[in-house]
């Protein structure tokens, strides 16, 4: 079985050893390992991919949880073994509804298996959509939009999920985030081409530069933004010359961006790509 264990928490000195002492005396076979110290933050972060017999998983959760607690960290346990044939995903929107919308239609018609078992929303303009299929709603943006990651973590959390999918959600994740849900949990549509269009205005940019096929991009995520290698899925369409700006942004929001998430939330879930060393590497 394939274990993903992620520490997060205050820098301090000898963080590493209990957690690597504790699964080599376990007789894991270490995968990868990465570790992150970002000095403006006093952040310690690290992710270690391992392999254990699936019957330890439970024992493997219990120790980790007590290291935790002894080194003032973080730390989860998960593997994508554990509920692969159904995995449960938490979809987080802000305004645009045609991505999650998509994704659901998905799920319901079996093209996703998945589990949608929550939906995260900074803003509450796609409350209705949750409603209409049943799946719990949570607002945790005030009234500027503004979240509260460990708000959003806690949610993750609470519903067990195993896969985060940013819908549109136009708000930038914190780096504790993204590592407390690393190794490949986080899956984002970009409305452009990466990594040729970043930031926040990839249709303008695009026209800007007279381009005649736009498109979006479905990635990992990473803690830097919109980094490039984490590419799970790209879907493309082309205008003739002289098509307006607003009318590539329509067709662009109602068609190519849903399709590409859609597609790309499919590989992840039927695991036929991995996160290894932030970079997407398909399964064998």
């Amino acid at each position: 079985m394939q274990i993903v264990i992620t520490a997060v928490g205050p820098d301090n000195v000898r963080l590493v050893d209990p957690i690597i002492h504790y699964v080599t005396g376990e007789g894991a076979n270490i995968g990868e390992v990465q570790m992150y110290d970002h000095d403006e933050e006093a952040l310690f972060a690290m992710l270690l991919r391992i392999e254990l017999p699936a019957d330890r998983l439970t024992d493997v959760r219990t120790a980790l949880r007590e290291i935790g607690k002894i080194k003032n960290l973080a730390i989860r346990v998960w593997s994508p073994d554990e509920r692969a044939s159904r995995p449960r995903l938490a979809i987080c929107t802000t305004y645009r509804q045609e991505t999650p919308l998509a994704l659901l239609r998905a799920i319901r018609d079996s093209q996703i298996k998945a589990e949608p078992s929550v939906m995260i929303g900074n803003r509450s303009a796609c409350r209705g959509i949750a409603e209409q299929f049943d799946v719990p709603w949570h607002n945790i943006g005030d009234s500027q939009g503004r979240v509260n990651d460990d708000d959003l973590v806690s949610l993750l959390d609470r519903y067990e999920v195993d896969y985060v999918v940013l819908a549109r959600y136009m708000r930038v994740l914190s780096a504790a985030a993204c590592w407390k849900y690393a190794g490949g949990r986080i899956v984002n549509l970009h409305h452009g081409l990466l990594p040729s269009f970043p930031g926040i205005r990839p249709y303008h940019d695009a026209y800007a530069n007279r381009m005649l096929t736009y498109g979006a991009t479905c990635h990992f995520i990473v803690p830097e933004l919109d980094a490039g290698n984490q590419i799970i899925n790209q879907a493309t369409f082309t205008v003739p010359p002289g098509e307006s700006l607003d009318n590539i942004i329509r067709l662009g929001q109602a068609d190519n961006e849903p399709r590409c998430l859609v597609e790309g939330v499919r590989r992840v879930v039927d695991r036929e790509v991995q996160l290894h060393f932030h970079r997407v590497v398909a399964r064998k």
